[in-house]
This record gives structure tokens, sequence and C-alpha cells, in this order.
């Protein structure tokens, strides 16, 4: 491997602004993903689920007999035809075919048909007895019923107490933040079918290959080497296909074992939504001090995730909620606990950020909530926390290049004419009384690699061919974020050859072995690494071959091949200098920090709370760019899709005592909430942050994949600030999340309805938890600077 890896050559493809490879294939509906391979196949079988209707029961009896009646049914799958492990997760606790029912809408069997239909209304005829039991539905019962499950970690430095002492300004209060449904276009997705030896291949829509194959080998009792797991691509993914396919991968699998017929499983939307895993929702307690200036001194906080039913990856998604709960910001004195609930849901699992959106956010809760009591615009206490050079995280990692933030800051603030602009928004709010306006801009610091150094790894195998063509394969997945287009510019710029020679393979576990998952926004840094190295494999042999004769690629190749030069070559990656302790929660877990900034300027209605995001500026920091068209394109629509979830998308499960205790009600696109053209923003700027080249990362690049979500910040702390304008001076606003119209409406009555600040005696008002969002808030005490009164403990 190349001692240099952030090294550009002259003439190099990486940089240059180029569409996604399948573009056209996507938009002319060419592109093939996994259920379009069934299609005018009549071979195939198709799987439907047997659900409960209840969100925690014991199954008493289940009789698969009527089902067989069904004209076209011909099997139905139970734990009786497992031969291997009855169990679909890594951490061996999410049985395939359960006993006992954890969430609404579990499936308990499977029927097979020789078509959907028939397969549906066999499911529909199976016969099955539940013994209802009681079902934990909501944060506040599961910390009322001390219902944890895994372990509560804690990072901490400094002393809190001793900080909280010595800050002028002392605040407490409560937080309750909203889960996400992911909604990728394409639900879940499995192709299975057994070859003349006995070789199980799975087409699967999965973000992790190696894991779906590895949790098809043991439901089917085989070993790795005789299941193969391909990715064609995936139409979304977003983290709800890290861990979720696993199962239905296995559904299809065994079907095909046992009927030597392929079996596809496919999730109608509505199944997809109440069968799968969603972002974790949060609850958080805290104690934050400031030093007179309004910088931050101590933080104490308590964050609880919404589990589920059942771990999935629940443990790291938390880790790295509380490595990130610091956001941008130097706090000398930290202490936040984590556990996660046991819940009868569904299983909580990664989602685009994977707990760093649920970390930050607290911290940027606190902060718009406490700077108007204490007199300070929002902006000033942000930058004036910010981290500085020498400065490290609370998990002890040295915070490597703080000054983006002030470059990016600064860089934002001339970009957006921002001092102008603040100074346009005063003005119009003096002159309305029912329509205020808010402009809020917020930082973003994110940690890139996996919070699990095992899995910053990566393979990939490059063939050159006689005739000098290049086909390459790597163990990252495409779900539409361009990560093949940027592997293939890596290719060419390594091998020094036009694009047009360099094609790629789907991905699949016989061609890459054991594969890292496509998540952490870590996909181009592993599998670019590795794809680099193999191409420089290749090149060195052939620039020794070559031996200054100065010959063409394609002469070059040729002769090569005829003096029996090895033309192909397996790469290798592997992230150098991480190291993590994940009882102690201290080390040096990420290999960079992603840095941006993002300002929103909103407008909002004073009698129905409705919004409109006016403009939205961002520069983000994605060092030296492989794919520059493709790195905007996610900093967009991530920035969207984090704007959906503190804004619009409101999960709602139905918490009463009747017969749907615990389903989930939001289960379509007409009654949960997706940003659409409507909510964009009117007037949408994106930059890259300028000079930002990374060492010793591929090409001088950085991960684009996550961090820009957090960037939506910024539009939750303008409609805050704009809430705040219908009230006196000072006022602090307490804002739901997601901060719905419904809940802008509570806000900025709540704000009309406050008597004016004094920074003398200010006070946040702890939100109360199971609160629903559109509903106005309950009173509370208030907590005063230099209270001994603290939030309420564990409960």
């Amino acid at each position: 491997m190349t001692t240099d890896l952030s090294r550009r050559p002259d003439g190099a493809v990486v940089g240059e602004s180029m569409p996604h490879e399948s573009a056209a294939l996507h938009v002319t509906g060419h592109a093939l993903y996994t259920d379009d391979l069934v299609a005018g196949r009549t071979d195939v079988l198709h799987a439907h689920p047997v659900t409960a209707p209840h969100a925690h029961a014991r199954v008493t009896s289940l009789d698969p007999a009527p089902a067989l009646d069904v004209p076209g049914v011909v099997r139905v799958l139970t734990a009786a035809d497992v031969p291997g492990v009855n169990d679909s997760g890594v951490k061996h606790d999410e049985p395939l075919f359960p006993d006992v029912v954890m969430f609404h809408g579990q499936a308990v069997a499977w029927v097979l048909g020789e078509t959907l239909e028939a397969a549906r209304r066999g499911a529909l005829a199976v016969e099955v007895a539940y013994e209802p039991l009681p079902a934990v539905l909501t944060l506040a019962e599961a910390i009322d019923a001390e219902a944890f499950q895994g372990g509560q970690p804690t990072v901490a430095r400094g002393d809190v107490e001793s900080g909280l002492a010595q800050a002028t300004h002392v605040f407490s209060g409560e937080l309750d933040l909203a889960g996400q449904e992911h909604f990728y276009l394409e639900t879940h997705a499995s192709l299975a079918a057994v070859d003349e030896g006995g070789q199980v291949f799975v087409q699967s829509s999965t973000q992790h290959p190696t894991e779906t194959q590895e949790i098809v080998a043991h439901v089917l009792g085989l070993r790795s080497h005789e299941v193969t797991v391909q990715c064609l691509r995936m139409g979304g993914g977003f983290g709800g296909k890290e861990m979720q396919p696993h199962g239905f991968a296995a559904v299809a699998a065994l079907g095909a074992v046992l009927t030597r017929r392929p079996v596809r499983v496919r999730l109608t939307r509505n199944q997809d939504i109440t069968m799968t895993g969603k972002r974790h929702g949060f609850h958080a307690q805290w104690r934050a001090g400031f030093d007179a200036e309004g910088r931050l001194l101590a933080l104490d906080a308590t964050l609880t995730s919404d589990g589920g039913w059942s771990l999935d990856l629940s443990e790291p998604v938390l880790a790295r909620a509380l490595c990130h709960v610091d956001n941008a910001y130097w706090i000398p004195h930290v202490r936040v606990h984590g556990r996660v609930a046991h819940t009868h849901k569904t299983s909580q699992t990664a989602f685009r950020g994977f707990g760093g959106p649920q970390g930050m956010l607290v911290i940027e809760d606190v902060i718009g909530r406490c700077a108007p009591l204490m007199g300070l615009d929002p902006r000033e206490v942000r930058r004036r926390s910010f981290y500085a050079e020498g400065h490290d995280t609370p998990y002890g990692q040295p915070v490597r290049h703080p000054e983006r933030l002030e470059a990016a800051w600064g860089q934002l603030h001339d970009e957006a004419d921002l001092e102008r602009r603040l100074a346009d928004v005063a003005a119009f709010n003096d002159a309305h009384d029912h329509r205020k306006r808010g402009l809020a801009i917020t930082p973003v610091k994110f940690g890139i690699s996996f919070n699990f150094t095992a899995f910053n790894q990566a393979g990939a195998l490059v063939h050159v061919y006689k005739d000098g063509s290049v086909l390459i394969n790597h163990g990252g997945t495409e779900m539409g974020q361009g990560l093949h287009t940027k592997m293939l510019q890596v290719a060419a710029t390594a091998l020094g050859l036009p694009l047009e020679l360099v094609r790629l393979a789907p991905t699949r576990t016989d061609k890459v072995p054991n594969t890292s998952a496509t998540a952490a926004s870590a996909g181009a840094d592993l599998n670019g690494g590795a794809v680099k190295d193999a191409c420089e494999q290749i090149r060195r042999r052939l620039v020794e071959f070559d031996a200054g004769r100065g010959l063409e690629w394609h002469e070059l190749v040729s002769a090569a091949y005829f003096a029996r030069v090895q033309l192909w070559a397996a790469g290798f990656y592997r992230t150098e200098g991480l190291h993590w302790d994940s009882t102690a929660m201290r080390g040096h877990p990420f290999k960079y920090f992603s840095y941006g900034v993002a300002a929103a300027e909103v407008e909002v209605d004073g009698f129905t709370g409705a919004y409109t995001t006016r403009r939205v500026d961002i520069v983000h920091d994605v060092g030296d760019s492989l794919s520059p068209l493709v790195d905007l394109g996610q900093v967009e629509g991530g920035f969207v899709q984090g704007a959906g979830w503190l804004t619009l998308e409101d999960l709602r499960w139905d918490t009463s005592d009747g017969p749907h205790r615990g389903r989930l009600s939001t289960q379509a696109a007409s009654t949960y909430k997706l940003p659409s053209f409507s909510e964009m923003p009117v007037d949408f700027r994106v930059s890259l942050l300028e000079r930002a080249h990374e060492d010793g990362v591929v090409y001088g690049s950085k991960a684009v994949g996550e961090p820009p979500l957090m960037l939506a910040f910024c539009v939750r702390e303008a409609l805050r600030q704009a809430a705040a304008s219908f009230g006196p001076e000072g006022v602090s606003v307490d804002l739901a999340s997601p901060a719905t119209p419904e809940a802008v409406f509570w806000a900025l009555s709540a704000a009309r309805d406050a008597r004016p600040a004094d920074p003398a005696d200010a006070h946040v008002v702890e939100g109360a938890p199971g609160v629903e969002p559109d509903q106005p808030p309950p009173d509370a005490p208030e907590l005063h600077p230099r209270s001994e009164q603290a939030p309420a403990g564990p409960r």
C-alpha cells in the first residue's frame, strides 16, 4: 500500500464532478433491484407473514393446517422447520419464529404460496391463539418500571459537581426527542435459491452482506462458505438495512431449502413500517453550567434510548450518542450516563447518524433554551464554546483541526450575508404582530469510523483483463449514495486510466469476504482504501515490468500477460490509529472529525404555527471531495432528512389500554408526514469548505453520508427563535421534537404568555415525559440558577 494515501496524482479522475454511475438507469427505470429479479418468473414462491395482533403475548397454539387448504399455498414455515438456530439477531435475542410476541405485528409464522395473494390468504387462515401480557410502550413507562437492557455506560471528564459549583449560571431540564421511520423507497426484499450443489444463494437488499450471510447460515445450520449473499443495489437504506434484513433473508433461504424452489420475501409498505425498526427515540435529563461569558463549563445528563424489544444495535447507537453529546463544544466537566429501555415495540436500529444526532440535539437544545435566560444570543454562546487546538473530547480523543469550525463559521457568515439578514429579521418582526421570522446558525462536529474498531477494515478485488479493461469488486453496498461512483473514480485514478475503461461488479460475499456494513459514513474511506491498494499492487507490477520502455496501457497489459505478470489483486485496508475501551468509554474511536455549519431562516404564522423555511445556507467539510456532485447531493439530502426528523416526522403508537394497544398508528405516508417539495427551503445554498485537505485518508477526502443530517439543527433553532419573538425579550422557549406546526403553535403561545425574563432569575421549565407534542405544555416547577434542586434520578 502506498505510504501517502491522500496524495492525488496529476490528471486524477477523483475530484471531477460527474453524475451518479447509475443515474440514467434510475431515471429511466432500468436499474434492477432485488425484487425486480422475480419479474416474469413462474417458479418463485412468495412469502407472507402471519402477524400478531398484540404488543406482548404468549403464543399458546399455532395450527397451520387450515392454510394448507387454501388454493396455491405450498407450505407454512414455523419454528419446527428451522434446522439450525431459531434466531435472526447477532445478540441471539431475536427469535425468527417467536413463542412470545414482543411487538404488535411481529411475524409468528410465514406462508409460502404460488402467488402473493395465495400466501396472503393462507396467512389469514393460520389459526393462532394468544395469551395477552402486559406491555411497556413508552420511555416514561420503561423508566418507571426500570425496564432496561444491555449495558449502562458513562462518559465522564473532570468534576461535574465542582464545575456546576463554579458556574455563574446553572440550569436543568428534560427533553424528549422522537424516533424516525427510514421510509426508503425500496422496502425490504430477499430472493433465495439453492443450486445443484446445495449452495444457498441469496439476493438481498442489505447494507451488510457478510452479516446477512452469517445469520442465514446459522439459521440453516450451515457454514458461511455454503451461503452466498449478493446485493445488486438498494433503493435507499439509511441504516434501516444494516441489521434488519437478516431475518427476511433467512425466511427466504429457509423456504428455498425446504421446498427446493426460489422463495421471495418482499414487504409491502405497511408491513415494512410496522415490522421493522426505526431511529431510537431518547429521553434526556440534564444540568448545565455556564460561566459569566456564556461558555459551557459543566454538563451532567442521563440519556435513555428506546431500544424496542431486542438489543439490535442499541448499545453502539447509545455509545455514539454519549460520544457526541458535546457536539462542537469544549465542556471541561462532563458526566453523561446512558441506558437502553426495553419496550414492546419494533427493535429500534441504525439510522443515519447512528445516535450522534440524538446526543448532539441534547446540547443544542440546552444552548437554545438557556442562552436567552443569560441575556445572550445563542450564536455567541455556541461560538464562544467551540473546541480549540489542544482540546480533547470527554472520552479522551484529541480534536484535530478545530480551526475548521471557525473557518466554516466565518465562510458561512460571509456567503450568507448573515449580519444584514439578522437586522432584516429583527425589522420584520418589529413590523408584524402575527408573523415572525427566526434566523439561527448551528455547527456540527461528527466522528468518522465505526465505534467498534474491528469493523474498520475493507477488502476489494480488482481484475485487469488482457484487452486493458478493468473490473472492480469491493465490499461496500450501493444504496443511492454514490459509493460505486466514487470507487470507479478511485480505481481510474490509481491506475491512471480514463473512467470508461473501468467497470464495477455487484457486491457479493464470494468475491470479497468478511466485509463490514456500509454504514458509519465510512464506505468511501474503507472501500476506497482497499480499491486503491489493489490497483496500486497491479500498477507496481506493471511499472516494474515496463522498466521505462513507455508502453501504452493496452500494449503494456498485453505484454505483461504473455510475460506471466499477475494482472489481478486483492486489496485490503484497515483504519490505523484507532483504539477504544467500551467499558471505560475512553480512547481514540474516530479517524477524524467532519465539520459543518448551517444557517436557516424561517417564517412562522402566529395563528396556526405553520411555517416556511425561507432560506438555508450550508458550508460543509468533505476534505478534498472525491466526487463533488455526489457530495453536494449527499449534503442536500442529509439536511432535508434531518429537517424531516426534527420538524415533521411524528411516529405515534396506540398507548391506550384498548385492543389495539401497541399498534403503530402512523403506518403509511398518509399518516406519517415526510418532507416534500413544499418543505424544501425556498432558497437552498450549499458550499464545500475551502482548503480542507485531510491527511491519511483516501485522496484527502472526508466522509459525507451522515454529518449533513445534523446541519438541520439550525431549522429547529430558527423555529425556536421565531416562536420566542412572539413573547417578551429574553423568553426561553421549550420546543418539542419533532417541532411540528402544532408544537410550534404551543411554543409561541407559551412565549406570548411569558413574563419578561430576568437573567438574575432565569429558569428552564422542565418538559414532562410522555406529553404529546401537539398538546399544550403542563405547568411545571421553575428551576433557578444556584438552586440545590436537581432533576430526578433514575425512576
